[in-house]
């Protein structure tokens, strides 16, 4: 490899590199008005309520983290 296709190869990789890091931060707008963060919380709660509707049964489950801890107070 002659020092031209090295410095080429080279300067992609860094050019690869430095833009792999490139992408929307939690708090950068998103679609809609609001944040990216925002948009992403809101599709998993779309998706967990379509999760819900193709399954009713999970719906009226009681969820781990909605059952009240019953350990007695001393």
């Amino acid at each position: 490899m002659d020092k031209t296709s090295a410095v080429s190869a080279l300067a992609l990789a860094a050019l690869s590199f430095g833009l792999a890091g490139c992408g929307p931060a939690e708090n950068d707008p998103g679609p809609g008005g609001v944040t990216v963060g925002e948009a992403r919380a809101l599709d998993e709660a779309a998706e967990m309520l379509d999760e819900r509707q193709a399954n009713p049964a999970a719906a009226t489950q009681p969820q781990p983290q909605d059952i009240p801890d019953r350990q007695p107070s001393r």
